[in-house]
Formats: C-alpha cells, sequence, structure tokens
C-alpha cells in the first residue's frame, strides 16, 4: 500500500500546472473612503462587482495596485486597481506590462465617462482618452491606444459646472437603478472583452 507521502506525489504530479499572465483587467478609480461611490470611481464599482459574483478577492498589493490572479474566458489575468490616483493610473498598467510582456491588446481598461448619460455603456477596441485622465495617463505610459474598454456614463457636466467636483460628486439617488445597471452590464461584458469578442460586446452592450 503507498503510503501518505506517495499520495501527496500523485497528487502533486496531476495538479494542472498554473498558467501565465497572458491578459490584465484594469479598473480606475481614487483609493480611500472619501472617493467611494463618486463617479469617477466607475470602474473601481464595475469591477468590484465582477470579482465580488465571482468570489475573487482583489487584496494583493503589487504594481501600486490591489491585485489578484483569476482565470476568466479561459485566460490567465491580473486584475488591477491602481492606487495611485486617477491621473497617475498609466503607471501601474505600465509596469505590470512590462513585467508580464502584455501587449495593449490584452489590456482591458474600465472607467467612468462624462459624455455619456447615465446607465450608459461605450465599449470600443481602442481610441482616443475623451478626456478621461486616466484613459490618457494609460495611452501615454504604453505608447499606444489600443487597449479595448468599457466606458461607463457618470452623467454630462452641466452647463457652468465644475468637471472636477462634478466626477468626485455621488450619483443622485433617483438615477442610482439606471446607474447600478450600467455597472451590471459592464461586469457582465468583461469576459467577452477578454475573450477577444469585442464586436459582440459593442453590439449587445453599446
Amino acid at each position: 500500500m503507498a503510503n501518505i507521502f506517495d499520495l501527496f506525489k500523485k497528487i502533486e504530479s496531476e495538479r494542472a500546472p498554473v498558467m501565465p499572465i497572458t491578459h490584465i483587467l484594469v479598473g480606475l478609480g481614487n483609493p480611500g473612503k472619501e472617493y467611494e461611490r463618486t463617479r469617477h470611481n466607475a470602474g473601481f464599482m464595475a469591477l468590484d462587482l465582477y470579482c465580488q459574483k465571482n468570489g475573487i478577492s482583489v487584496t494583493r498589493s503589487k504594481f501600486n495596485s490591489l491585485t489578484a490572479e483569476a482565470d476568466i474566458g479561459g485566460k490567465r489575468v491580473l486584475i488591477m486597481k491602481p492606487q495611485l490616483y486617477m491621473n497617475r493610473s498609466g503607471e501601474a498598467v505600465r509596469d505590470a506590462a512590462n513585467f508580464y510582456k502584455i501587449p495593449p491588446e490584452n489590456i482591458v481598461v474600465i472607467s467612468d465617462d462624462v459624455q455619456l448619460d447615465i446607465g450608459k455603456l461605450r465599449v470600443r477596441r481602442k481610441g482616443s482618452d475623451g478626456g478621461q485622465k486616466g484613459l490618457r495617463d494609460i495611452i501615454y505610459q504604453l505608447s499606444s491606444d489600443a487597449f479595448p474598454r468599457i466606458r461607463i456614463g457618470v452623467g454630462k457636466l452641466p452647463t457652468g459646472g465644475n468637471m472636477v467636483n462634478w466626477v468626485l460628486g455621488k450619483i443622485p439617488a433617483d438615477l442610482e437603478s439606471e446607474f447600478n445597471t450600467a455597472l451590471n452590464n459592464a461586469s457582465d461584458a468583461i469576459p467577452l472583452l477578454i475573450e477577444g469578442k469585442i464586436d459582440e460586446a459593442m453590439c449587445k452592450y453599446n
């Protein structure tokens, strides 16, 4: 009869090897209690919702971010919530991309969008930053805008309004339902983008 050590060796030999990281999933926001549930943290919120649904804990500190590793759509993915504040998010993404040698097209970014009404999504394969400073820094740090992204509508700035106050403000209570629907849709779109089914995601959620 095999002893306990032989049994452990057998289990170890049958264990599937861990796949290398091939994709990065980034939610954009500002760290700190004072920024929770603000418009600018829509990326954090959508990412948190996806992780909550899938039992993923994003708590490991790496690349100036809170991170986790997970299998999404058959890919091994580094999940990131940069902790450098919005306009420096690209530094964290750059460091992770360089470390794992991830090309821009395998980096999925979720952010807020002040050009979209609350409840609307815009999925894109690539493109400009649209005035979003986190996206702007990622484009600068990667020297590329060729990464897919999910942009979550947080409402258009009222005429004469202050942009900083707007993005750091919270969604009005009477629009919370529409906003939560957008977060759910963004969460559901994540696997499609990781799998490269961007056209399908655009047709379904835009």
